[in-house]
C-alpha cells in the first residue's frame, strides 16, 4: 500500500491574524519569514499551503505564537528547527528532503525534539557550573540567586499579578502619580511624606500607616515607589499566593520574591500591559518616547519591555540587562536565544561596557553570537543621584536588544548600516568557543591549552 500523502495545511487566516497581532504589513512579515510578499499573500488567501520550511521560519520569527497553527505542524517545525540548529557543529540548511523525512517519521521527529531539548538543558547546566567556577560561589544558591532564577523560569511574566495590576491601573489617569497617591491616602489611610528616609528610598511604617520617600528620588522613581506600596496593599493576596506556590523554601528567598513581585506589579501598574505593548509597537521601541508617554524612567521602560510575554499577546522578544561599572550583571532576562553569564561580568565586546563609561548617550551595535544569531543592541549609561555630596551617585548601564529579524520593529536599527558587519560577542569567556578573540580573558572551560614559547599572540595561549 503506498504511503498516505501528507495532509496539506492551509492556515492563511491564522497567519494573517498572527501578522496583524504584531502590527506587521505583508511586506514586513514576508521579510521576517524570508519569503516574497506575493507568496505570503497567496498563503493568506488560501491559495498555497504552509510548507515545512515556512513553518520553520514561523518558529524562528514568532517563537511564542506559531504553535497555534496545529499540532502536526508544530512537531514538524520543532524537529526541523532542532535539525538545523546553528549552535551545533555540522548544522545544515533546511531543505525539502529533510523536512519530508521528518514528516514521514513522526516518532523520529519527536525523539529529535526531545534530544534537542535535553541538549539545551545540559548546555544551560554547563553554563551555570562554569559561571560558578568563575565566581567562586558555593554549591548552595543564595536567596537573591534563587529569586532571579524563579523569574527566569517564569519567563519574566506573572499573569495573575500583571492582569491584576492592569485592572487597577484602569482606575487611574496614565502618566501621573497623583491618583496613585490619592488612592493610598483615601482607601488605605496612608500618609505620604518626603524627606530623609533613613538611607532608604522608601520606608513604610504599617503601625502608623506612614510612607516616607527619600527627597532625592526623581519624580518617576517616586511614582514607582508609590505604585510598589499600593501593589503590596491591594494585590497582597495574589503576591502571597504566588510566593506560596513558588517552591522556594528559604525564608529569605521567599521574602525577597515578595519584594520582587511587588516591584513587578509596580511596573505593570505604571505601564499597563496592553497600552504599553501597543505603544511600544507604535513607537518602534523608542525608549525615550515610551518613558515620556508613561512617566517612567529609561530603565523602567526597558525592564517592562522584557516582561511582555503574555500568552497570545507577546511583544517583540528582547533581552535586557543592567551592568554596573565593574561589569557585574545586576539584572538580566532574555526572551531570545542569547543568555547571560549568571555570575561575574559579560563579554567585553558588548557595547554595554562602553555605555557605562558614557552616561546619557545611546550607543547601538550589531552583534553576532557563536551560534550565528545576529542581534541589534542598544545600550545607555545612566547615573542615579544620591542627593548628597557625601554619597557617590550610582553609575551603571542598561542594554536592550532583539534578533536582527525584528530590526524593523526596533528604531535603533536605523542607526546601523544595512547589511553591515557584526561584532562577534559571547556570553562569557569560560563558555565562549571563539578561537580568534583578541579580548579573551581566559580560555573556555574543559579546553586543552597550547603554549608556543617561540610565538606570542595577543592572547598568550591557544586552545582546542
Amino acid at each position: 500500500m503506498p504511503p498516505t500523502p501528507p495532509r496539506r495545511l492551509f492556515a492563511g487566516h491564522q497567519l494573517r491574524s498572527l501578522r496583524r497581532t504584531h502590527g506587521l504589513s505583508q511586506a514586513q512579515a514576508a521579510a521576517r519569514l524570508g519569503i516574497s510578499t506575493s507568496y505570503l499573500s497567496q498563503i493568506e488567501n488560501g491559495d498555497r499551503p504552509l510548507t515545512e520550511l515556512v513553518l520553520a521560519a514561523l518558529a524562528r520569527a514568532f517563537p511564542q505564537d506559531w504553535r497555534s497553527i496545529g499540532e502536526d505542524a508544530a512537531l514538524a517545525a520543532a524537529a526541523l528547527a532542532a535539525a538545523t540548529d546553528a549552535g551545533i557543529d555540522g548544522a545544515v540548511e533546511p531543505d525539502p528532503g529533510l523536512a519530508r523525512a521528518l514528516r514521514q517519521q513522526p516518532q523520529l521527529a519527536r525523539r529529535l525534539v526531545a534530544l534537542h531539548a535535553a541538549y539545551r538543558r545540559v548546555e544551560a547546566q554547563v553554563r551555570v557550573l562554569d559561571d560558578r567556577v568563575q565566581s567562586g560561589e558555593s554549591a548552595a544558591r543564595q536567596p537573591w540567586e534563587a529569586v532571579r532564577d524563579w523569574f527566569h523560569d517564569a519567563g519574566n511574566y506573572v499573569d495573575a499579578l500583571d492582569r491584576g495590576a492592569e485592572a487597577l491601573a484602569a482606575r487611574f489617569p496614565r502618566g501621573t502619580n497623583r491618583a496613585i497617591a490619592e488612592r493610598l491616602r483615601t482607601r488605605h489611610r496612608v500618609t505620604i511624606e518626603r524627606g530623609d528616609a533613613g538611607g532608604s528610598l522608601r520606608a513604610y511604617d504599617p503601625a502608623r500607616r506612614t510612607l516616607r520617600l527619600d527627597r532625592a528620588l526623581p519624580p518617576e522613581s517616586a511614582t514607582f515607589q508609590l505604585a510598589h506600596q499600593l501593589a503590596r496593599l491591594e494585590l497582597a493576596e495574589v503576591i502571597d499566593a504566588t510566593v506560596a506556590g513558588s517552591g522556594l523554601d528559604d525564608p529569605a528567598a521567599r521574602a525577597l520574591l515578595s519584594v520582587g513581585l511587588a516591584n513587578y506589579a509596580a511596573g505593570a501598574l505604571t505601564m499597563p500591559y496592553e497600552a504599553f505593548r501597543e505603544a511600544a509597537r507604535a513607537e518602534r521601541h523608542d525608549i525615550d518616547r515610551l518613558r515620556e508617554d508613561f512617566g517612567v524612567s529609561f530603565e523602567q521602560a526597558c525592564h517592562r519591555l522584557s516582561t511582555l510575554q503574555r500568552p497570545g499577546a507577546q511583544g517583540v522578544p528582547v533581552f535586557f540587562c543592567r551592568v554596573d561599572m565593574a561589569g557585574n550583571i545586576t539584572k538580566r532576562h532574555s526572551a531570545t536565544p542569547l543568555q547571560f553569564a549568571r555570575f561575574g561580568g559579560a563579554c567585553p565586546l558588548w557595547i554595554v561596557h562602553e555605555a557605562a563609561a558614557i552616561p546619557d548617550r545611546i550607543l547601538v551595535q550589531r552583534a553576532e553570537t557563536p551560534d550565528g544569531v545576529r542581534y541589534v543592541i542598544m545600550a545607555k549609561g545612566l547615573v542615579k543621584p544620591s542627593g548628597s555630596f557625601t554619597r557617590a551617585p550610582r553609575r551603571y548601564a542598561v542594554t536592550l536588544g532583539c534578533e536582527a529579524a525584528h530590526a524593523d520593529a526596533f528604531v535603533y536599527a536605523d542607526a546601523l548600516a544595512t547589511g553591515g558587519g557584526a561584532t562577534p560577542i559571547g556570553s562569557s569567556c569560560r563558555i565562549c568557543p571563539r578561537l580568534d578573540c583578541d579580548q579573551r580573558a581566559f580560555p573556555p572551560a574543559a579546553s586543552t591549552i597550547a603554549i608556543d614559547p617561540d610565538a606570542r599572540g595577543v592572547v598568550p595561549y591557544g586552545f582546542s
